[in-house]
């Protein structure tokens, strides 16, 4: 028995050693073209990450496209090798197809998710740094993954969204900024245009606001009690609830300081003496 085992074993060695002996320089040759395809394909995906770059190509497309380059480059150096060591690749072509199809059935959701992030990557709706709205989630997009989006809200919570959620659906964009509304009341005996320039200079004053689109400041409704001044501006998506309360907070002040009277809410009631 371990007589058996030991013929086995040198059977096994003679057979290494004799391959080792034959094909010992494409084995070296072998090794030599995977690491010159390792170093290759990862100086030719950074050329191309810095192209892309330079004409100012977003991340997102940048980085899937660095990406493809390099893996189908190691690709093309690993068939090689093996070629060169007189292995052939048919039937590990064979293998990964039949693999790929079970795969394929059985992950039928993530490749859905992988085949709309092509779609969101190639089409371009979106790029890092918009601001999104879609199924009742809105926030800015922090980063675009084959599988999925993240977003980031006002709040600074992180939403991560299946993109195949995505992909076909209704999607309001509103790039890097969000609109902010707000309004305050003041009485029917008050300068409307003085309130509206107070209002106006505050807005123009926050360094935060954007420039384009303007601001929009005007008369909103008469309500009972007062006339309602609503106003309207762009700001960073991230900052939205800093903003808004700083400048709500500015032009009351602007408003108190100007004399203008903010009326509390009222209601005017007639009685009548029936005899």
């Amino acid at each position: 028995m371990i007589e058996q085992e030991i013929k086995q074993v040198e059977h096994y060695f003679n057979l290494i050693r004799d391959y080792l002996v034959t094909y010992s320089m494409q084995v070296v040759g072998a090794i030599l073209i995977l690491i010159l395809g390792l170093w290759l394909s990862n100086r030719i995906s950074k050329m191309v990450e810095a192209l892309m770059q330079r004409h100012n190509i977003d991340v997102t497309l940048t980085n899937f496209i660095s990406n493809v380059v390099k893996v189908l480059l190691i690709i093309m150096f690993v068939i090689i090798a093996l070629g060169k060591v007189g292995i052939s690749v048919t039937p590990f072509v064979a293998a990964i197809g039949a693999a790929s199809l079970g795969a394929g059935l059985a992950l039928q959701g993530m490749l859905s998710n992988y085949g709309s992030g092509l779609a969101i990557i190639a089409t371009r709706p979106f790029i890092v740094g918009d601001t999104i709205q879609i199924k009742g989630v809105s926030g800015q997009v922090k980063q675009i993954e084959l599988g999925h989006t993240v977003l980031i809200n006002e709040e600074k919570v992180e939403i991560t969204i299946p993109n195949k959620h995505i992909v076909g659906e209704i999607l309001h964009n509103s790039f890097e900024y969000s609109l902010v509304k707000g309004e305050i009341g003041i009485a029917y005996h008050s300068d409307s245009d003085e309130a509206i320039n107070e209002i106006v200079n505050v807005i123009v004053a926050n360094e935060k606001v954007a420039q384009s689109p303007q601001p929009q400041v005007g008369i909103e409704q008469f309500a009972d009690s007062a006339v309602i001044i609503s106003y309207r501006y762009w700001v960073p998506t991230t900052q939205i609830i800093e903003t808004k309360l700083a400048i709500n907070k500015q032009v009351y002040r602007a408003i108190k300081m100007a004399n203008i009277d903010i009326p509390f809410p009222q209601r005017v009631v007639t009685l009548k003496n029936e005899q």
